[in-house]
């Protein structure tokens, strides 16, 4: 059936949409770049509205992803499955992706490389809560044990700098209360046994020795 195109009008709102009017009433909105092919009174068959209509749906997914994008860099899947909240067509996700790999803006590596960065400079974690972080965010299995092996986490070194840190809310405590509190914490962030053991020994003979060893008051002479 088709139609023929009465009016090319850029929305009000965005000089980046133009509202396409078919036999004198609105159809729909695509692209300006996509517009600039097209002119008044030109004949569209149903092939050529579907096929327009059909890149108004890929351009409209398309920045949806990219606000997503706007806040964090997310996984591949990530994305697909924010499109898909949002009732979006699996064959136009695929194109919406790929899209976004070839200007760089999704990258599985890239961002593995990132949480594991972000999560030790800013919240440190152990290997299992980062490998289960990555898993829950669907990055492959192999690139992240490639990010992993590429950024080798010292677990002890992280794990006794944390606690460390806490050290002055735990000085007081007896062994068995400090052995406790410390190793649910260290195993909440997904340290090893081994990395939290050694890291708890490391700090339980420091806070003895400090016990062992009070302060001493020095008078000077006038």
């Amino acid at each position: 059936m088709g139609g023929v195109i009465t009016a090319l009008r850029f929305q009000k709102r965005s000089r980046e949409w133009v509202n396409v009017h078919i036999d004198g009433r609105f159809a729909f909105a695509i692209p300006a770049a996509e517009a600039a092919r097209l002119h008044k009174g030109q004949e569209l068959t149903d092939e050529e509205i579907a096929r327009l209509k059909a890149i108004r749906l890929e351009q409209k997914a398309f920045e949806r992803a990219l606000h997503l994008l706007r806040y964090r860099p997310r996984s591949i899947a990530e994305v697909k499955d924010h499109l898909r909240s949002h009732r979006v067509d699996d064959a136009i996700i695929q194109r919406v992706i790929e899209r976004l790999q070839r200007i760089g803006y999704l990258d599985d590596k890239a961002f593995a490389r990132f949480w594991v960065e972000n999560r030790q400079q800013f919240n440190p974690r152990g290997l299992y809560a980062l490998r289960q972080e990555l898993r829950s965010k669907g990055v492959p299995p192999e690139v992240i044990e490639e990010t992993l092996a590429a950024m080798p986490v010292d677990e002890e070194a992280v794990a006794y700098e944390l606690i460390s840190a806490r050290r002055q809310r735990w000085d007081k405590l007896d062994r068995s209360t400090f052995w406790r509190k410390a190793r649910g914490y260290l195993a909440r962030r997904g340290f090893s046994y081994e990395a939290i053991d050694a890291a708890l020994q490391r700090l339980w003979a420091e806070l003895e020795a400090d016990r062992e060893s009070p302060d001493i008051d020095i008078e000077y002479e006038s």
